[in-house]
């Protein structure tokens, strides 16, 4: 079964080291979208990048960078996307960003008659 319709891509922004109450921030992050039950979540781990201080994290380096960056991101309906932001502001700090994107989502699903 096909379903498709509108909805918005949610992309969050951090470093691998940012932590949140003593646990890895992305970690922090997948639970609470889960808890929300949002659709569902992918976490991305870059190989290189930078952010707001403009310093490069690469694995490139000898020794391997202990910050690499690292995207989230969380596709489901607006209303869905807009509450989980609210639920995830006071774990979001300074340097960290958020992206919103409209898609459209072609989702395949196993049809209910299926067994």
């Amino acid at each position: 079964m096909k379903v498709e319709g509108k909805g918005k891509l949610l992309k969050i922004f951090i470093g691998e080291s940012d932590q949140w109450h003593g646990e890895p921030l992305y970690h922090a992050i997948i639970k609470k979208i889960k808890e929300n039950g949002l659709a569902g979540a992918t976490i991305i781990r870059g190989i290189e990048g930078f952010g707001a201080n403009s310093r490069i994290h690469s694995t490139r380096v000898l020794r391997l960078s202990e910050d690499l960056p690292i995207v989230i991101e969380v596709i489901d309906k607006e209303e869905r996307i807009n509450a989980i932001i609210k639920v995830l502001d006071d774990m979001i700090t300074e340097g960290l960003m958020i992206v919103i994107q409209d898609v459209e989502i072609i989702k395949y699903a196993k049809s209910k008659d299926t067994k």
